[in-house]
């Protein structure tokens, strides 16, 4: 039997969290953890704009390892992260997209933006009671990132075509997930008028 799922209310005030939108991530023959992005990184262009219209705030992340230490069992399941050490080109932002202040980048090792980083702390200074999840991959750092910030009381959207993934299926079936449980995944142009209200 399928759970019912209910819309989440509006927040007052939404963040967005573009998540791992480096370039090791974007640049499918640099990178093997690279995808093709160029429909959700025009999304993201699109929600950007409408979020800084608000003056509301908007936050990278990008996963950087310094040391072989840092998430070793995480690396050691998926050894294509170790690509993303520090001082690479790709754990840049995709230069396609704004990441100059106001945007903040924040550096993380794990798969959710809010683990072993301070964003909690910097939404809640900003007056945010709700996060627009977009970026890269669906299956993983987005969902994680997203299960995350319910878990921290936040509202959640995941527009459609805002997110990608290597793998198809993987896609889909977190996006039913996520909109079962844990956000409202809605598409770019529903998430454009919920910011607008």
């Amino acid at each position: 039997m399928a759970l019912e799922s209910n819309r989440l209310k509006p927040a007052k005030c939404y963040a967005l969290l573009i998540i791992d939108a480096s370039v090791g991530f974007t640049d499918p023959q640099d990178s093997p953890l690279g995808m093709r992005a160029d429909d959700a990184i025009a999304a993201i262009q699109r929600l950007q704009q409408a979020v800084q219209a608000r003056d509301w705030p908007v936050y990278f992340t990008s996963v950087v390892y310094e040391r072989p230490d840092q998430q070793a069992v995480f690396r050691e399941k998926l050894p294509a992260l170790n690509v993303l050490s520090a001082g690479s080109a790709l754990v840049e932002i995709d230069p396609r997209l704004n990441a100059t202040p106001p945007a903040e980048v924040i550096v993380k090792t794990a798969a959710s933006g809010f683990f072993g980083t301070d964003l909690a702390e910097r939404l809640a200074a900003d007056g945010v009671d709700g996060v627009v999840v977009t970026g890269f991959s669906t299956s993983g750092c987005v969902r994680a990132t997203a299960v995350d910030a319910l878990q921290h009381d936040f509202r959640v959207i995941v527009p459609r075509e805002a997110v990608a993934d290597r793998d198809p299926s993987a896609h889909s079936a977190n996006l039913y997930d996520l909109n079962t449980k844990y956000a409202d995944v809605l598409s770019l142009e529903e998430t454009l008028a919920r910011l607008a209200d």
